[in-house]
């Protein structure tokens, strides 16, 4: 069977230790062993150790926005889990549950304390593992991106499509209708008032009718393009106000969870103080 210093040579964490740093960490990590079934910690509790599985398996998970549960990893013999809040003093990012029967060494921030106070030099090997898993997952996001949906959308417009949203908010505007009210008052003056010879659209104005009617029609498809947009618009936006109260519904729901586990570990203690009291009682 592998020593403790053996197991915490195959953690990444602990992988630049030397042989003497490994041992002295591994001499005062404490065993833990949680019965098949046991929540060992919930997504948001605080944390501040992590856990290394000699027997048994656990299992990593989270829920998503539905409040289904999503399992990130199952962690075996030689697996780890927790190291995250055992760096940064962080609540939980995911909850740890037993599958089976789990045995497992228990690494706090005092252990790391105790090792780094005797090899001050351990402190710069813990840094250059954390710098690792930091330069893995600056280059996994260096090829992702968030960006705004809307910034999006606006972005993917053709030139058909900014045209359609100009003209569409150009024609709801009083400048559209006082220039059409002088275009129609000139024309028709103009038709009116001078003499047949120079007139090119007698009463009653047909030509008048046409143009206004070709327009019409042309406006009419402008505006029906940038409409199908907004509308587009609103369908996104109101996803985005779905995904929000959806998951306001499951930080709720997460914190009801916490609360009956908590009310029932605090009756399970009441329960076990109030046997000891009848203990004492029974024995005075």
């Amino acid at each position: 069977m592998a020593t403790r210093a053996e197991i915490l040579h195959g953690i990444p964490l602990f992988q630049f230790l030397d042989q003497a740093e490994r041992e002295t960490l591994a001499a005062d990590l404490d065993a833990t062993e949680f019965a098949a079934g046991h929540v060992i910690f919930a997504a948001g509790d605080p944390g501040d150790s992590m856990y290394i599985v000699t027997a048994g398996e656990a299992e990593i998970f989270f829920k998503n926005n539905t409040g289904d549960e999503i399992i990130l990893e199952r962690v075996g013999e030689g697996g780890y889990f927790g190291d995250l809040s055992l760096l940064d003093h962080g609540s939980r990012t995911a909850s740890a549950r037993c599958v089976a029967a789990v045995e497992a060494l228990r690494v706090d921030r005092n252990d790391l304390e105790v090792l780094v106070r005797a090899y001050p030099q351990a402190a710069l090997d813990l840094l250059g593992a954390m710098a690792g898993r930091v330069r893995v997952n600056a280059e996994l996001l260096r090829h992702t991106a968030s960006r705004n949906v809307n910034d999006e959308v606006a972005d993917a417009r053709s030139a058909v499509d900014q045209a359609a949203d100009w003209i569409a908010d150009f024609s709801g505007s009083i400048p559209f209708l006082m220039i059409h009210v002088v275009i129609f008052f000139v024309w028709i003056a103009w038709n009116m008032a001078l003499s047949e010879t120079l007139r090119f659209d007698a009463f009653p104005f047909g030509l008048l009718t046409m143009v206004v009617s070709l327009e019409a029609i042309i406006l009419s498809v402008f505006v029906l393009l940038s409409q199908n947009r907004q509308i587009e618009k609103d369908r996104v936006r109101g996803e985005i106000e779905y995904d929000v109260n959806l998951k306001a519904e499951l930080e709720i729901m997460q914190l009801h969870e916490k609360m009956d586990r908590l009310t029932g570990d605090l009756l399970v203690r009441l329960a076990e103080i109030e046997r000891g009291v009848r203990k004492v009682g029974a024995k005075g």
